[in-house]
């Protein structure tokens, strides 16, 4: 039976934020490392070649704690050797950042354009004398893999740039010896950074409980008149490290989604858009600058029943469908049965895997077969793209799913972020009317909740049998 779903006036509870910043030990990173290279033979592979840049830095960050902050970066791993860092000039001193030995080599070419070059060997001597050689097999990873839709050879399709790609042909012997590896990391059923440990966790909780304060508080101070970069000033962005910019609009550039804050001044009854994005963590919302549907364009003053509530519905389901073993096709089924007229736009996968990026992979897709399972860490991610004037309505949330042993030891290790996850599950149960599972941990201080009118924040959507 479909859910009943209404405004209400509600008291949205202060979880607190984090005065303990969860790290990850070295010893972990060690052993990432070494499970990287036991992939990397069990896949026939001689050597890992681990591909970074500013924007595709987590796979390297994964294994290192190292991330390109300007140029590029090429990590090496063989077996029986130190991990060998290739980077340039700026990436040479902030290269100490890593927490297990490793051998930083300086390739300037890595470096910004006309920073000093010269004192570094070419690409592919320094690969020889990192211990490449011609004959391996070598296991390229970027941030992309490929299948038949895309390429006419996937596997030795590479989303890495063409210069390393040549250099490393060159030392392996011939381009066919380089293997796109990055699903050993990536995909949503095997890959390794799928599934995350106690303290990865506690650190995207951690991120989850800043980054949804920021938006929290931006949508309880907004106001019209403003202009989009003072609304942001409302957030107190502390300064950590981004996974995406920061998202803010409204009016017309609302309904594009991905734009930057201006100069432009809030009026009433303008669409808004917000996302904030930290290492581990997104959260985003959408609705409209007004006190209730009268502050509404008189064309979508039934916004609430005809977007919202619609929408609110479907996340609800899909929250209560939400366990350890459901197949991704059942959340994606669930979404479509609820919002697949076309009126409501949900073009991408609703829901998908989260880690120091803000986009993984996805399990969630028509017909898939994967299972979600414990250590995952996910994003309730359905966005209607009405393309029109009803705007979109939005929750996008952090979530983890974690079994009876990984709960217990959350709850030993990192009790006040327990404490927190404990306080949101009683707030979506008491007053959303959402039943999670035990194993659904939610990380947002907006857990679920959805205000679509942001100068009335305190009215939000709930449910009822």
């Amino acid at each position: 039976m479909a859910r009943r779903v209404e405004l209400a006036t509600l008291r949205l509870p202060h979880f607190g934020r984090p005065t303990h910043q969860p790290n990850i030990p070295p010893a972990t990173y060690q052993a990432r490392v070494d499970a990287a290279l036991a992939r990397a033979a069990q896949n026939q592979l001689d050597a890992l070649i681990v591909y970074g840049d500013r924007e595709h830095f987590a796979n390297l960050a994964y294994l290192t704690g190292y991330d390109p902050r300007f140029e590029e970066a090429l990590l090496i791993l063989l077996p029986g050797r130190l991990p060998q860092l290739l980077v340039g000039n700026e990436g040479l001193n902030y290269s100490q950042i890593a927490p297990i030995p490793l051998l930083p080599r300086l390739y300037q070419t890595f470096s910004l354009p006309g920073q000093p070059r010269g004192d570094s060997p070419r690409l592919g001597d320094l690969l020889r004398e990192c211990g490449l050689c011609a004959g391996q097999r070598l296991g390229v990873v970027g941030w992309k893999s490929f299948d038949e839709r895309e390429a006419d050879d996937p596997p030795h399709t590479l989303d890495i740039p063409a210069f390393i790609a040549a250099a490393l042909a060159d030392a392996s012997g011939h381009l066919g010896l380089l293997v796109n590896s990055t699903d050993l990391f990536i995909h949503p059923a095997h890959g390794m950074r799928t599934i995350n440990d106690v303290d990865q966790l506690a650190a995207f909780e951690f991120a989850a409980t800043f980054s949804s304060q920021a938006v929290r508080d931006l949508i309880f101070g907004i106001k019209a008149g403003l202009r989009e970069i003072d609304a942001v000033q409302l957030m107190g962005l502390r300064g950590f490290p981004q996974s995406c910019h920061l998202m803010f609009s409204s009016g017309a550039r609302a309904g594009l989604g991905l734009t930057s804050p201006s100069l432009r001044r809030l009026r009433l009854g303008d669409p808004v858009f917000l996302a904030y994005g930290i290492w581990g963590a997104l959260n985003a919302r959408a609705g409209w600058l007004a006190s209730d549907h009268n502050d509404l364009p008189a064309g979508v003053r039934d916004y609430v029943e005809r977007l919202v509530a619609p929408y609110f519905r479907a996340i609800v389901e899909w929250y209560e469908a939400l366990a350890i073993g459901v197949t991704g096709g059942e959340l994606y089924s669930i979404i479509q049965a609820h919002l697949g007229d076309p009126f409501f736009g949900i073009g991408l996968n609703p829901g998908h895997l989260i880690h120091l990026d803000e986009w993984l992979h996805s399990p969630i897709f028509a017909g898939s077969d994967m299972r979600l399972r414990s250590g995952m860490a996910l994003q309730v991610d359905v966005i209607p793209a009405t393309h029109g004037p009803y705007h979109s309505s939005n929750i996008e949330d952090g979530i983890a799913l974690a079994d009876r042993e990984l709960r217990m030891a959350f709850w030993r290790n990192y009790p006040a972020a327990w404490n927190r996850i404990q306080q949101r599950r009683n707030f979506m149960r008491q007053q959303l009317g959402i039943r999670l599972r035990p194993e659904v941990l939610p990380f947002s201080n907006l857990p679920a909740y959805l205000p679509p009118f942001w100068l009335n924040p305190r009215l939000a959507m709930t449910a009822s049998s």
